[in-house]
């Protein structure tokens, strides 16, 4: 029997992923897996988990949960020779879309055996991530401040941590999403539902920043950060929002998005274009180009960038969890994990 290690997250999507793995377990033993089933404990577990699998013999390690639970699985065989498989039971799922996976509607999963099947069928792809790196964001009463881990290595500023993105980094209104996500707000609304209400209230709350930017070896510039970036992988996230058009895992660069000075009213109406994927020159204020390294810090009252954050914190998602904070640099690196995906995968 072929043997499979299997990372679940029991709080993905909101607890039901602990009961939708009966069914993905009988159907991995129909298809002839012998599985070691591991539970994540806390946050930061699923990369202690897999580091440990890296040299293990086990033909696939597979993550069970949703997109941060794939980017902590992903994280710890890193630079390993071994595959990333994905069971997607998450909110968001947005990793599994771009790797052709069937994902679930609603608390249903009509194609579970087709998600299985790719595991025995499927092809494997070897991707890169973007390394990021910034201060960590701070602690909540929900949520522990993000520690370092091994297995992405040394931040080359010592306050700092670093972590790897796989499907997308971004920042301005949706990380603010993403930090009310973790928090725990509309937690009984599911799927793209739940990002569309959290939207709407982190819109409404937010508050206008200057921020300095730099994209590749261009010059710097001096921005008003109402709005966002996203430097994806995939064209997908927050639950199928196709914020970056035909964007693919194995382009071997970043769709760099950049959304920046629009009023509240713009971004609400932005909403609605971003789920379609029209939103790209909209207001001549939104734009989208290749890129492999960004970077984003504060300024002072001259409009100099410096070395310091952001006051409120300005969060930076990686993968999905609102992980650090300004000042962020963010750099493209080939070939960085190994991924089972379907024989077609969108944008291909």
């Amino acid at each position: 029997m072929t043997r499979i290690a299997c990372i679940l997250n029991p709080k993905a999507r909101d607890g039901l992923s602990v009961k939708q793995w009966s069914l993905f377990e009988q159907s991995l033993q129909k298809a002839g897996y012998a599985i070691d089933l591991y539970y994540t404990e806390y946050i930061g577990h699923g990369m202690e988990l897999s580091s440990k699998l890296r040299d293990s013999d086990h033909e696939i390690v597979v993550a069970v949960g949703g997109d941060g639970t794939a980017h902590e699985v992903a994280s710890g065989l890193r630079g390993s020779d071994k595959i990333l498989g994905i069971l997607p039971i998450g909110s968001g799922n947005d990793y599994a879309r771009a790797h052709g996976i069937p994902i679930p509607k609603g608390s249903k999963f009509p194609n579970m055996q087709k998600a299985v099947d790719i595991l025995t069928h499927g092809v494997d792809r070897k991707v890169g991530a973007f390394r990021v790196e910034g201060p960590p964001a701070p602690p909540h009463p929900l949520i522990p401040a993000p520690k370092s881990h091994i297995c992405n290595g040394e931040p080359i500023n010592s306050s700092n941590i670093v972590r790897w993105s796989f499907l997308e980094c971004d920042s301005g209104v949706t990380s603010a999403v993403n930090r009310m996500k973790t928090e725990g707000k509309f937690k009984r609304i599911h799927g793209q539902l739940k990002y569309t209400f959290l939207g709407i209230r982190a819109i409404l709350g937010w508050k206008t920043q200057k921020g300095w930017i730099k994209v590749d070896d261009g010059p710097g510039e001096v921005v008003d950060l109402s709005g966002l970036f996203c430097m994806s992988q995939c064209q997908t996230f927050g639950g199928g929002f196709i914020v970056a058009p035909g964007a693919t895992p194995i382009q071997k660069h970043g769709s760099l998005v950049l959304a920046w000075g629009l009023s509240k009213i713009q971004m609400l109406l932005v909403m609605g274009p971003l789920k379609k994927g029209k939103h790209i020159g909209k207001w001549n204020k939104i734009s989208m180009r290749s890129a492999k390294s960004f970077e984003l810090k504060s300024v002072d009252s001259n409009d100099n960038p410096i070395d310091k954050g952001h006051n409120p914190d300005l969060f930076v998602n990686v993968d999905g969890e609102a992980v650090i904070t300004t000042p962020v640099k963010l750099q493209y690196f080939e070939g960085q994990i190994t991924v089972r995906g379907a024989a077609s995968i969108p944008n291909q």
